[in-house]
């Protein structure tokens, strides 16, 4: 996979990315600095300042693009998309490169940030990355804050929009981003990346565990705390959308689709025909990327046509409006 160490490239897999009985685990994020209403963190927010590295393979990346678009800050956080190339190190950029934002120096790869930001740094390049121009340093690299910080740092700034993580649902947002991050996030991986027989199958049954549970809750309530969306809607949404074209055979989650759940099924196209939404899920290009030579998973490079799903078709989620 590589990663850096001390400051250089190197294909080396020095940082373990499975345990001892072959079970896939994510390494934490190396930077973790807060961008802030007030200034406080050292990083205020401020339109035209920040820069977000992105890219169409990821789902985690995927949860920060979907934040911009609902938040509308579009026009106040750029964004760029890596990908992978022949012979690369890492997420890369296009054959022209990337002339960092605040720095006159144009790069080829997303980890010559890091070591612009911290020189001498050993960690995994991963994206979502949050870049300063005016620091000219990586502020984060751990999806779940960036969201949190797009979510409530640039109100004031940004136009109005709802909060989706308000106070009075932070607990029940809280424990549903941990089941979802276990029970979907990390088992997907973990049935994609596990070496071990046994390990893949502990990732496969809490996986399929996780999405009957969350059949069963969504068919009592629209969205998964409650009857508004939050946080943990958009957190779980980057998974269900890459589930039947990509998990269910890349990642050998075969046991049922998305669409063999009616609750689940519904939901997401709930989701999907939120505006600006559909515009953010470019599917073919998730699964180019996915099943590319170059992608996460062993792959000859042929790309799946199917599954023919259209996620434009009626929902029954308005259902819950009407009862209450």
């Amino acid at each position: 996979m590589g990663h850096l160490l001390d400051g250089k490239w190197t294909d080396q897999d020095v940082l373990a990315t499975q345990t001892a009985g072959g079970l896939y685990v994510k390494q934490p994020s190396r930077f973790r600095n807060r961008v802030t209403a007030d200034g406080s963190s050292a990083f205020p927010a401020e339109a035209g300042r920040y820069h977000l590295y992105a890219a169409v393979a990821c789902p985690w990346a995927h949860r920060a693009v979907l934040f911009r678009v609902l938040k509308k800050l579009d026009g106040i956080v750029t964004l760029t998309d890596t990908g992978h190339v022949e012979g690369g190190q890492g997420w890369a950029f296009g054959p022209e490169g990337h002339v960092v934002p605040g720095i006159d120096r144009r790069v080829r790869f997303l980890h010559e940030l890091y070591a612009l930001s911290e020189p001498g740094c050993t960690a995994r390049v991963t994206v979502p990355t949050l870049w300063d121009a005016q620091t000219r340093k990586v502020v984060n690299n751990e999806s779940a804050e960036i969201i949190r910080m797009f979510n409530a740092a640039f109100v004031g700034i940004a136009p109005s929009t709802p909060d989706y993580c308000p106070e009075h649902l932070r607990a029940e947002i809280d424990a549903t981003n941990a089941t979802v991050l276990k029970g979907i996030n990390n088992a997907i991986n973990g049935c994609g990346y596990s070496s071990s027989q046994a390990a893949y199958d502990e990732s496969f049954r809490i996986l399929f565990d996780t999405l009957d549970a969350l059949e069963g809750r969504l068919g009592r309530q629209r969205y998964l705390c409650g009857n508004v969306q939050t946080e943990a809607d958009w957190r779980l949404f980057p998974n269900l959308i890459r589930f039947d074209p990509i998990s269910y055979v890349g990642y050998k989650c075969n046991l049922r689709r998305i669409e063999d759940y009616p609750n689940l099924s519904n939901y997401l196209r709930d989701l999907y025909q939120t505006p600006g939404i559909a515009a953010v899920c470019d599917i073919d290009g998730m699964k180019r990327a996915v099943f590319s030579r170059l992608g996460p998973i062993g792959s000859n490079g042929i790309v799946p046509l199917g599954p023919a799903i259209d996620h434009t078709r009626p929902h029954d989620r308005g259902r819950f409006d009407r009862a209450a």
